[in-house]
Order: structure tokens, then sequence, then C-alpha cells
């Protein structure tokens, strides 16, 4: 089976996984109107599914590292599915909680083991800009999310939004059973026999993936707070109708994801063959480039100044995207990948998203959502400087350089 073949399923099931991942805050405020919650509940809601996804991953991981691994993501596939489709019907502020959790379980399946099964398709040069692909599929699934359902609920209600959305992922699960594994370690010599658990305890030891995951943590912070309350910011304090605020929220954001992401990919993979940390210096110059820009959005009224300076950081933030996913794989040995990948989403969550949204919606509700976005640059400028760190560490030979086959 061609690699851009299993690369371009596993893309579109992406896509679909970020489309059911951030439609619920295209809906927010009609979610709320509805249910009658706080701010502090919608945060909940949000928080959610990131707690339970960032729990059941590892051991998705651990299964996806012992199993045939297309299998296990086309259940969780149909599993995400279902409770998309679960979450039209909730009534109550439980009943929603319930059906976001069960969307968590469903998609801890599929980040790991895609991740890991594009790295055994490519060579170890291909990665950054083949992931990059994988991964534009988060800008532009979250883009069509925002837009898909503020258009959807302003004609149909939000109920009928999680329906339509809900329904393809069936299809592409079982598109996903047609396809061919790629064996595990294909891309890279034989190397000598460790036991996984030997081999889990040298990833940890590895400074590079562990400061990886660090700057990811806090660039998943800012990222889950944003596209959870972006458009309901654009709403409350720019006085867009929701379906405005969706749809040009989330044309900007597949516009400049795309950009980004491919810019970033290619810069990466051209990085690092003049360096083994190029990835990282290309993610510390976007994430470091970003911190103003974002403060600048945040403050702006509304008008053009707003929408320029969310475009230029949405772009400085997408860089990162392949070449920070390439760093985590690549720290990996083949036949620990999964878990490597697994662990890493456990961390970023469990420090990133799984906090922020419902931490801003707190702290919204006391000081008004501007002033609660206000913490998101400073985390920016520390996602970049760990990135600079990182890179240190694999001048000085601390991290695991892929070996062709």
């Amino acid at each position: 089976m061609s690699p851009l073949r299993l690369l371009t399923v596993l893309t579109a099931v992406n896509l679909l996984n970020f489309v059911d991942r951030q439609i619920l805050f295209a809906v927010f405020p009609a979610i709320q109107h509805d249910l009658s919650l706080t701010d502090a509940e919608l945060g909940l809601a949000a928080s959610a599914f990131i707690v339970v996804y960032m729990i059941v991953t590892p051991i998705a991981g651990l299964l996806g590292d012992r199993l045939r691994r297309l299998p296990v993501a086309a259940a969780g596939v149909a599993l995400w599915s279902l409770a998309t489709l679960l979450s039209a019907a909730a009534r109550s502020f439980p009943a929603l909680l319930v059906a976001r959790a069960l969307v968590g379980v469903g998609e801890s399946s599929y980040s790991p083991l895609s991740s890991a099964m594009i790295s055994d398709a490519f060579p170890s040069e291909q990665r950054g800009s083949r992931l990059a692909i994988f991964n534009a599929a988060v800008p532009v699934g979250s883009a069509l999310g925002y837009v898909a359902g503020a258009i959807l609920a302003a004609r149909f209600g939000w109920r009928a939004a999680f329906m339509i959305v809900g329904a393809p992922g069936l299809l592409l699960a079982a598109l996903m059973l047609q396809l061919t594994e790629p064996r595990r370690g294909a891309m890279e010599r034989d190397e000598a026999a460790v036991h996984p658990v030997r081999q889990l305890h040298l990833l940890f030891a590895d400074p590079v993936y562990a400061i990886t995951t660090a700057a990811m943590a806090a660039l998943t912070f800012v990222l889950g707070a944003l596209a959870a309350w972006m458009p309901t910011f654009l709403v409350r304090l720019h006085g867009l109708s929701l379906r405005d605020a969706g749809v040009w929220f989330g044309l900007l954001t597949a516009g400049t994801g795309l950009i980004g992401t491919a810019l970033g990919g290619w810069l990466g993979d051209a990085a690092v063959r003049r360096r083994p940390a190029g990835h990282l210096d290309v993610s510390a110059i976007g994430l470091l480039a970003a911190a103003p820009f974002v403060g600048l959005a945040i403050a702006a009224g509304p008008g053009p100044w707003f929408w320029c300076a969310t475009a230029i950081a949405e772009i400085l933030v997408f860089l990162n995207v392949g070449p920070l996913n390439a760093v985590i794989v690549g720290a990996a040995a083949p036949a620990i990948r999964a878990s490597a990948v697994a662990i890493n989403i456990l961390t970023i969550h469990l420090l990133g998203d799984a906090l922020s949204p419902s931490m801003v919606g707190a702290l919204s509700d006391r000081f008004g959502l501007r002033t609660a976005l206000a913490i998101m640059p400073p985390m920016l400028l520390l996602s970049g400087a760990l990135c600079l760190v990182a890179g240190r560490f694999v001048a000085a030979g601390g991290y695991r350089q892929p070996r062709r086959a």
C-alpha cells in the first residue's frame, strides 16, 4: 500500500477528529442559553473531554505498541462519532459532561497510533513535513468545527450541528479497516533488542523528550483557552453574532493554520538537515515571536488591528506543529513510539488544556474575559524558551538520532 494513501486517510480522519472536538466551542453561547450554564460550567464541559482523553491515551498507546494499530484506532473513531451524536441529546449539564467524556475516550486512541504509523511509513528526514501534513488537520478541522457549528446552529440549532458532524466518522472508521498497516520500525535499522520497559526508562531520562513535552504543555494551555473562548470573546467584546464569530474566526484559523503548518514542516525539515536541533529552533522562533501578537489581539478592539494581529500570531504558533511532533517521535524507539506519543499527549493535556478552559472561565466570571485571556502571552514565551533549552541538549548529544534502514 502506498504510504501516501495511508497518510491521506489518516489526515482525513484527523480532520474530522478536530471538527468533532471543536464544534462544542462554536455553539458555547447557544448551549449556555439552552441549558442555563455559567461560564465556569462551560469551561468544565470542555475540560471533561480533555481530562478523560489524557487519562485514557496512555492505555491506548500501550495497546498500540502491542496490538495491530489500525483496528484499535478505527474502534476509537467509531466510539467518538457515536458520542458526538449523543451530545445532541444532552438535556442537562451532567448529560453533556458524559457525552463529551465519551468523545475523549474515543479520540484517545487516534493521535498516538496514527503518529506512530506515519513515522513507520516515512524516513526520518521526511517526518517533519509528513507529520505537518497530518497535523494540518488540527487548524483546518478546528476551523471547520467553528464554521460548521456556527452555520448549522444558526439554521438548525446546536443539536443538529452535533448530529451532522458525528455521522461521517462511522464511514471513515470502516475505511480505515481497509488500509494496510506499516511494519514497526520499517524505516530504521534493526537495533539491539531492549525490553520495552527499559526503552521507556531511557526515553524518560532523555532531556530533549522531557523539555520538549513541557514546551508543548505550555503551548497547549494557550491553544486550549483560545480555542474554547475566542468565539465567545468575539460575541461579547466585538459585537459579532454567534454565526459570524464562528465563521470568521474559523476561516481565519483554516487559512493561517495551513500556511503556518506547511511552512513549519518545510522549514523544520530544512533546518534539521543543517543542524540536529533545527526542529526546535524553528519552533522556538515561532513561539517567541507569536507572544506579542497574541497580546495585541487580546487588547485590540473591533477592527483590522485585531484580525491582523490574530492572523500573524496563528501563523507563528502553527509553525511548530510538525517540528515538535517530529522531535517527540524521533526521541522514541519504534517499539515504544505509540506509548511515547501517548505519554506526551497525557502530559501536555494534563498541564495544558485540561486546565486552561475552566481556569479562564473562572477568571472571566470574576474579572472579565479580556483580563482572563491576558495570561496567554507569558505562556507562549515560556514555551519558546523551553524549546531553546531543549535545543541545547540536542547540540550536546542528548537526543536519539533515528537511523535509516
